[in-house]
C-alpha cells in the first residue's frame, strides 16, 4: 500500500466531509436519545463505505474509456462550476 496516496486521499475526504450535510444528518440522528449511538455510527459508516465504493467503481470504469488527464479537467471544471453556482445562490 502506498501510504502517501492513502494519507492524501484520507485527508482530502476527511476535510471535504467535515461540516457537510452528511455529518449534520448523522449528528441529528445521534442526538435522538431513543437511538443507539452504535447503530447511528455503523449505519452512517456503512453508507459512506457504499458511496465510496460506487465512486471507486465509477472512476475505474470511466478511466477505461476516458484519458485520466481529461477526467481531471472535467472534475476541476465541475468543482469550479459548483463553486460559482454556490456563490451565485448565496
Amino acid at each position: 500500500m502506498n501510504w502517501t496516496v492513502f494519507l492524501t486521499i484520507f485527508v482530502s475526504v476527511f476535510i471535504a466531509e467535515l461540516g457537510d450535510k452528511t455529518q449534520l444528518a448523522t449528528m441529528l440522528f445521534a442526538a435522538d436519545k431513543e437511538v443507539s449511538k452504535y447503530t447511528v455510527f455503523f449505519a452512517a459508516s456503512a453508507a459512506l463505505i457504499v458511496a465510496s465504493a460506487i465512486g471507486v467503481l465509477a472512476g475505474s470504469l470511466l478511466a477505461e474509456y476516458i484519458n485520466e488527464k481529461y477526467l481531471h479537467y472535467v472534475a476541476g471544471v465541475g468543482f469550479i462550476g459548483i463553486g460559482i453556482f454556490t456563490l451565485y445562490n448565496a
